[in-house]
């Protein structure tokens, strides 16, 4: 059941973390279409797609979102700088709980190669 599969998807903790770094909703400048969608419900949407693997057009209306607001709303956020945000906030909570030890932490570098001719 969908519920089961979106409480395993966006857990009440993650959600909590999640909540407040999503922007406003912004009614689109056409006009039209219908009040907005459940932010947690669109949340959990995009949260399939980009898990499953599955095309966004292949996303299943039993999640309550259509494809277009889930796909515009992935946009919107990501230009928002959600994702980053997300990923921050998620290692600071990890952190405060003494999940990541962070003297131990890896940098991962690049290598680059020499150039011929001249130092």
């Amino acid at each position: 059941m969908v519920d089961r599969l979106s409480s395993r998807l966006v857990p009440d903790e993650l959600w909590a973390l999640v909540q407040p770094l999503i922007p406003g909703f912004v009614p689109r400048p056409q006009g039209g279409g219908t009040a907005p969608v459940d932010d947690r419900a669109v949340f959990t949407a995009i949260v399939y797609v980009l898990t499953s693997g599955c095309a966004w057009r292949d996303l299943p209306p039993s999640f309550g979102v259509s494809v277009p607001t889930a796909h515009r709303r992935f946009a919107t956020w990501t230009k928002a700088g959600l994702w980053r945000k997300l990923h921050h906030a998620v290692l600071d909570e990890l952190g405060s709980q003494g999940l990541i030890d962070w003297s131990r932490a890896i940098l991962d570098g690049a290598a680059v190669r020499a150039k011929k001719g001249d130092p």
